[in-house]
């Protein structure tokens, strides 16, 4: 069943684009740091083609205690298929919303999981030999310098995790789209988030970004400043077509 919510981490379970030992650490209820992604995510692991990790997300579904569960459901930003998911099992929304949907139904965080240090430094030799698992759960979980390194990793699933933490702001995700050490999975993430592309800097990060797709640069072209688009006409990182097209912008709106 489509449990309705979406992340850059949820779509890729959905794809079934997932290796095993990660799908066994999210029917754990393990993996993901809020009630949404972990609820979403054990949804669609007790349909797993897998019979042994759909049976470990069906015990851990029905160990969630119910009243934490209940305040969950109760929430307006809760998707109305995941509702229909619990009712169709007997559990229905309880009378107060929870307040927080940070912390996962009925799993508290573990000790340093919430701390967010500026000081606080990720080396990245030692985050290379983690196993891909621990590295999403880091992505997710971890500080700003975590994710700073994590999104330059080389699987796909460790950069969706990193997109996917609660903790991300926008300052970060401005940085991100500026990368030209990215996958253009990560640039691509960040140019179908409606949210994100609201903001101006995001967007013209990935409009200059040599590593952005060409389909999608072209297509910021029409939302830039004048000022920036001669930027881009200058710029000699960026492919030669999406130069010429911005010279065609600033004629046009000359005429």
């Amino acid at each position: 069943m489509d449990p309705g919510y979406r992340t850059p981490l949820v779509d890729f379970f959905r794809r079934g684009e997932v290796a095993r030992d990660v799908r066994l650490v999210a029917a754990q209820g393990a993996l993901a740091p809020r009630a949404h992604e972990q609820v979403a995510l054990l949804i669609l692991l007790v349909d797993d083609p897998d019979a042994s990790i759909a049976a470990i997300a069906q015990a851990t579904l029905d160990a969630l205690p119910v009243e934490p569960l209940r305040g969950f459901l109760a929430r307006a930003d809760v998707p109305d298929q995941m509702r229909e998911f619990f009712a169709a099992r007997g559990i229905t929304a309880g009378p107060e919303a929870a307040a927080d949907a940070q912390a996962p139904v009925g799993e508290p965080p573990a000790p340093g999981d919430t701390a967010e240090t500026e000081d606080d430094e990720a080396n990245p030799a030692v985050l290379s030999t983690l196993p891909i698992a621990e590295r999403m759960k880091l992505a997710m979980k971890g500080t700003r310098a975590h994710r700073a390194q994590l999104i330059r990793d080389s699987n796909k699933l460790v950069a969706a995790a990193v997109l996917s933490s609660p903790k991300l702001t926008e300052v970060e995700v401005e940085a991100f789209a500026k990368m030209a050490n990215v996958t253009e999975d990560v640039l691509r993430i960040i140019a179908t988030n409606r949210a994100w592309m609201k903001n101006y800097g995001v967007m013209w990060g990935l409009a200059r970004n040599p590593k952005t797709p060409p389909a999608i640069s072209m297509g910021l072209l029409s939302r830039l400043n004048e000022r920036d688009l001669k930027a881009i006409t200058m710029d000699r990182n960026v492919p030669e077509a999406l130069r010429l097209a911005a010279r065609k912008f600033i004629v046009k709106a000359k005429h």
